[in-house]
């Protein structure tokens, strides 16, 4: 049996969390590809690099030369996190994101259609879907594309490459669409660690508008653990939804960090809303559950604790 995995992004938030969990977990050797952008962990790179089933390359899927080097050998499986993510970014400036999560994927697609892996696994988002309602039903695999900012049009059109590719070419593609993630490793800029960062550093937190937006929100571990049953189960050519069951409003988020860590709300600071900012994502992971026996494990307030933790001991070495 092929036991060869090639992550792109595989330095990045998730990415790195889900080399980890196949570590742990699995037989599998991994190749990760990985640009190093800021979002991405070279010293974490550094100390699992000795592991003998480890291989690490320093390069961008949008260049077939990068992909030329990591394709000496044939994979199980790509598994595809590589991707520009931040929403406030993708409005300022959208260029990184067309490159990464457009190009970036179909030059993987080329390979892929080159007998390089025997299936890639495109790790999409709900944020695809766009916006809910507060009374509407959570998302579906069937509900309709409809995204609302650069990031995730960008991801969008990804989505509807890979679609394409399994329809016209038959490759064997398999796509995966989660919600809010948070845990270990995530960058300071998203929300959850930004809330962490600033209350440590008793800093203003900045809500956005009146803090009422609703997301839903999963533990990353529960995340990769999906993505590893998707990777041995999983049925070509569909996709599936991965959901935390969690939903709560982005101020109810920040009261909850804050009681944890001993922090005034006072910290609280009330800043203009993000354009085009959606109001509620919910994931159904019904067919997940049903198909392949996923379940979440990790309850949301244990992995709140958990995240929370994680970063003030970083946070603590820091200023050591």
């Amino acid at each position: 049996m092929n036991k060869e995995l090639l992550v792109t992004g595989g330095a990045g938030f998730i990415g790195l969390n889900f080399v980890y969990y196949i570590l742990n977990n699995t037989s599998y050797n991994i190749t990760i590809i990985d640009s190093l952008t800021y979002a991405s962990h070279p010293k974490e790179i550094l100390k699992i690099q000795h592991n003998p089933r480890i291989r690490f390359f320093e390069g961008n899927i949008i260049n077939n030369k990068d992909l030329q080097i990591v394709m000496d050998r044939g994979y199980k499986a790509i598994v595809h996190f590589a991707a520009e993510s931040h929403v406030d970014r993708s409005i300022k400036n959208s260029e990184n994101f067309i490159q990464t999560n457009i190009i970036g994927t179909y030059r993987l697609l080329q390979w892929l259609s080159e007998g390089y892996a025997e299936k890639m696994i495109h790790i999409s988002t709900d944020e695809v879907y766009g916006t809910l309602k507060v009374d509407e039903e959570a998302f579906t695999e069937r509900t309709p594309i409809s995204p609302n900012n650069p990031y995730s049009a960008t991801k969008a059109s990804s989505d509807l490459l890979v679609r394409s590719y399994f329809e016209t070419f038959k490759l064997p593609l398999i796509i995966t669409r989660c919600s809010n993630n948070f845990g270990p490793f995530q960058n300071e800029e998203k929300f959850i660690p930004t809330i962490i960062h600033n209350a440590f550093h008793n800093k203003t937190i900045p809500v956005y508008g009146d803090g009422m937006q609703i997301r839903d929100w999963l533990f990353v571990e529960d995340h990769c653990r999906a993505i590893s049953l998707i990777l041995e189960k999983g049925q070509i050519g569909e996709v599936y939804n991965i959901g935390g069951g969690n939903e709560d409003t982005n101020l109810n988020i920040v009261r909850k960090i804050l009681n944890i860590m001993g922090k005034s709300e006072k910290l609280i600071r009330y800043v203009k809303d993000r354009k085009g900012h959606d109001r509620r994502y919910a994931i159904n992971s019904n067919k997940l559950q049903k198909k392949l026996g996923w379940k979440q494990i990790v309850p949301f307030d244990q992995g709140l604790k958990t995240t929370i933790e994680w970063y003030v001991k970083i946070f603590k070495e820091h200023s050591l």
